[in-house]
């Protein structure tokens, strides 16, 4: 089965594996990781982030076991009126529900995507293909090539000199 996200990566030559699993399986990166048998942190998740003033969308990418610093979420997007979109919008603007938004092939010009630093160090990264049970293995380098990402330190906190 060819998904969106299948076709995009092929019309830009990126290499990639397809994985399935259940359906069944409970939603969430750790599970995905676990069936497939790869590390929470390379499951990545996709969340769809509003800033309030001015309705525009961001998505941000983190491994499974990972939660963004406030701080740096806000300095990254440039909005310090930030929430995570509520489900209806993140259909509306991606297409897709929450729990299968793939990392690439639905954002229109000039929609921002932001990957966690981290993440360039792991040797291969899973992120959902657009439909429950269907998983895309692919290099953290071709995950920005097809996302257009932007790579930024989302986890960890800034370090003060004295």
């Amino acid at each position: 089965m060819k998904l969106q996200s299948h076709l995009h990566l092929e019309t830009y030559n990126i290499p990639y594996e397809a994985r399935s699993f259940s359906p069944e399986t409970e939603k969430g990166a750790a599970n995905v990781a676990r069936v497939l048998g790869f590390p929470e942190r390379q499951a990545v998740k996709t969340l769809i982030f509003r800033v309030v003033d001015t309705g525009e969308c961001a998505l941000v990418m983190l491994g499974g076991d990972q939660n963004a610093i406030s701080g740096n979420l806000k300095r990254a997007i440039g909005s310090r009126n930030i929430q995570m979109a509520p489900p209806e919008v993140v259909k509306e603007v991606t297409g897709y529900v929450i729990g299968s938004i793939p990392a690439f092939g639905w954002q229109p010009e000039g929609f921002r995507t932001f990957l966690e630093a981290t993440l360039m160090k792991e040797p291969i990264l899973g992120t959902g293909a657009g439909q429950w049970g269907e998983e895309i293995m692919i290099t953290p380098e071709n995950l920005v090539k097809a996302s257009n990402a932007i790579v930024v330190n989302l986890t960890e906190r800034e370090k003060t000199t004295n």
